[in-house]
């Protein structure tokens, strides 16, 4: 009897597994990525002055750019900005003038699939993109003046850049380890490094970075917590900082003046 019971319970739990498994590989995409497309003759809702550029990669995918010029004559430098995983630039676009008013020309690249970029989004993809708009960049500014920013999703991003390319400064805003880490708590039964097909291995990136590095976040973070950064700070130089923002959540650290204050020292 106690037999019958255990191997009852038993196909249960490899039901539920199964589907658990199944449908996170499957979703995963839906939990990851939420974007919103654009027409390519879409107006965007926030004000001017930018500069919208397409790159074409091939007869189905293309690279869009919105630029925001410095507010000033001679810009200081430029700031490429990867932001997450909401939406498409206009969620994001309120960052702009934290860098154009001290000087800095920002870019904003979508990811394939999101505003009026279109492709197939992957980890590859995305990479093979930033690096395309590095070295856009590269024909305009010197590495000394690039900064690569990364917000959210968009830290794996930008630190991967880093990585390979250059730059003046690394900021990474609310960053992970990895992607795997984030799902682990709640998916530690699963072998998460073979389901996912996204990986972003941020702590793999930082120790290539010549670059000073700096971390930005929340204490109160529920998304990614601070934990992740704590375990990228195992990887700091002399240059680098983790700067913790007491109270702050994922999404509002540009709300506390230690946010404004940690920029102005990277923007010197």
């Amino acid at each position: 009897m106690k037999k019958k019971v255990f191997f009852r319970w038993l196909k249960l739990f490899l039901l539920v597994y199964g589907l658990v498994g199944i449908s996170f590989y499957y979703g995963q995409e839906k939990l990851l990525f939420h974007p919103i497309p654009l027409h390519i003759d879409d107006r965007y809702p926030f004000p001017k002055p930018y500069t919208e550029v397409n790159i074409p990669v091939s007869e189905s995918a293309n690279i869009h750019l919105v630029q925001f010029p410095a507010n000033s004559d001679s810009a200081k430098g430029l700031v490429l900005f990867f932001h997450g995983n909401k939406e498409n630039i206009t969620h994001y676009a309120d960052y702009a003038p934290l860098f154009t008013q001290k000087g800095y020309t920002v870019w904003m690249m979508e990811y394939p699939g999101y505003g009026k970029s279109k492709g197939v989004l992957t980890e590859k993809t995305m990479n093979e993109w930033a690096l395309q708009c590095y070295k856009l960049a590269r024909k305009r500014y010197e590495p000394r003046q690039i900064i690569l920013y990364g917000k959210s999703l968009g830290t794996g991003v930008a630190a991967g850049l880093a990585a390979v390319r250059d730059c003046k400064s690394l900021v990474l805003e609310s960053p992970y380890y990895d992607l795997p880490s984030l799902f682990r708590p709640y998916l530690f039964l699963y072998p998460l490094e073979r389901l996912l097909h996204y990986h972003f291995p941020t702590y793999q990136y930082l120790p290539r970075v010549d670059a000073p590095v700096t971390l930005i976040h929340g204490t109160n973070d529920l998304l990614i917590p601070l934990r992740n950064s704590r375990k990228l700070s195992s990887f700091f130089t002399k240059d680098d900082r983790l700067v913790e923002i007491e109270g702050g959540g994922h999404n509002n650290l540009k709300d506390y003046p230690q946010f404004a204050a940690t920029l102005e020292q990277v923007l010197k």
